[in-house]
């Protein structure tokens, strides 16, 4: 070992090839961060159909095989391109990743399925030999078993496996005949020791088992999940393995997310000169035809449309918040129930709210620069990007007290008159109106607010922090 590790990164997704959440960003910036610190840093994700047609020609095949899924014959490319400074792999199969990102139910299990497999003879065909595979989430689950079952011949001494959690409530479960069938894993592993989880065949847990160590995306989560109301059935294995078990927190591109020269934006903006926010606040009211005052504040979520994010207690509240002197914008999409009820908002308050059902990369940053909060109930957030996005652009998170909102997030004390948001405890819809209120009120006290948003920019976000301790990370395994 030279001291300087080599990493494959696997994922099923990245910027800036494809995006469905967070974990794209997490594992671009992780590599580029990576690459900055003198680590040969790469990444493997899935060929989907939005990576063919935009950089079908800047590709170059590796390798085309065939691989066999129980009793099929399934196509496997390996491509390759560099992307800022980063080497890129996909796997390419027209059948698994030709439409949707992730397909749901168990035509989606069978799309990771294949995608595992695909990975482990992929490594033997790449110009890469790392000493390190760094997984994420319930995708990558069956690579670790697969490699030290059926590829031992690439599995040895001096190879090791990370593997990181980002949401533990998505696990890859299904019926052990689906995976017995297109990975032929032998019946013995379907077993409460290894794979078996609440009556299914559970990805998320082989990965669990098999990995060498296990991280997850900030410190407070790697200690709530242990727990069952967050480990969500994974608190067993995880407690037993704890020692083995770190939180580090993510970060965010601060090249990508700069108000300074984000070409997205109304005007750009630092810390030393916020005179410019103002004009991205006017940008974003006359974007979705607010009648409010300028002074009047603006809180805004960026974020999926779902319980986990909150938006029980925002229905329940949100008429009552609507009272006060605020305007209200949501961008984002999720379950039915809640864009109904974003949707109703809209139509009811049409001068003092925008909804934008969907998601628009260059709309989001256009909303973090021209709003003053951004709202954040989560039910629970492993570590979240978008309160450090907001403080990155001086829009002070409002949030609940769970996951990485506690390790990102000073909340604001009335008594020393610092912080870098404001934070509430139990999952709780007047508690967080409470939150919501109190921000609004350091709002009117314009020199506190002023300090608080010029407290909240100069935080160090980036994910060179993050990555420092990654590397440490993976050379305490080599």
């Amino acid at each position: 070992m030279t001291g300087r590790p080599s990493v494959l990164i696997i994922a099923s997704e990245s910027v800036p090839f494809v995006k469905t959440g967070g974990l794209a960003d997490v594992v671009c910036a992780l590599a580029k961060s990576l690459k900055e610190l003198g680590v040969d840093a790469r990444v493997m994700i899935p060929k989907h159909s939005k990576i063919k047609y935009e950089h079908q020609d800047e590709l170059e095949t590796l390798a085309t095989s065939t691989i066999r899924l129980g009793w099929r014959e399934k196509y496997l490319g390996v491509q390759t391109m560099e992307m800022d400074g980063v080497v890129f792999y996909f796997i390419d199969n027209e059948d698994y990743f030709g439409d949707a990102v992730y397909r749901g139910g168990d035509a989606e299990n069978e799309q990771y399925l294949f995608f595992c497999k695909a990975v482990c003879e992929a490594l033997s065909l790449i110009d890469f030999d790392p000493d390190i595979l760094h997984l994420n989430d319930w995708h990558t689950g069956m690579i670790p078993l697969l490699l030290k079952t059926q590829y031992t011949n690439w599995f040895d001494n001096d190879k090791h496996i990370l593997f990181t959690i980002h949401n533990i409530e998505f696990q890859g479960k299904m019926d052990f005949g689906l995976m017995k069938d297109l990975l032929g894993v032998p019946d013995h592993y379907y077993s409460p020791e290894y794979i078996e989880a609440g009556g299914c065949a559970n990805m998320l847990k082989a990965g669990l088992v098999f990995t060498d160590r296990i991280s997850t995306v900030s410190p407070n989560y790697s200690d709530e999940i242990m727990h069952p109301w967050f480990g969500m059935g994974m608190e067993g294995i995880l407690s037993a393995r704890r020692h083995e078990l770190c939180g580090i927190l993510n970060g965010i591109d601060t090249e990508i997310f700069d108000p300074g020269s984000d070409e997205d934006i109304a005007a750009q903006y630092s810390a030393a000169d916020m005179t410019n926010k103002r004009a991205c606040k006017k940008a974003l009211r006359d974007e979705f035809s607010l009648q409010t005052k300028l002074t009047t504040p603006i809180v805004s979520m960026v974020t999926r449309l779902t319980r986990q994010k909150g938006f029980d207690l925002v229905q329940y509240v949100l008429e009552e918040l609507m009272q006060e002197d605020i305007a209200f914008v949501v961008l984002g999409s999720g379950d039915q129930q809640y864009e109904d009820y974003m949707n109703y908002i809209a139509a009811k308050y049409p001068e003092k709210s925008g909804v934008h059902i969907g998601y628009n990369e260059a709309l989001a940053h256009r909303v973090y620069a021209g709003s003053d909060f951004l709202l954040m109930p989560s039910e629970f957030e492993p570590c979240g990007l978008s309160q450090m996005i907001a403080q990155r652009y001086g829009t002070l998170p409002i949030v609940r007290e769970t996951g990485g909102l506690v390790d990102t997030i000073e909340p604001y004390n009335i008594f020393t008159g610092k912080g870098t948001g404001f934070s509430f405890s139990t999952f709780n819809a007047h508690d967080m109106m409470a939150a919501v209120k109190l921000a609004l009120s350091v709002y009117r006290d314009k020199p506190v607010f002023r300090r608080l948003r010029k407290s909240a920019m100069l935080l160090d976000n980036s994910f060179l922090k993050s990555a420092g301790q990654y590397k440490a990370l993976y050379k305490s395994m080599l």
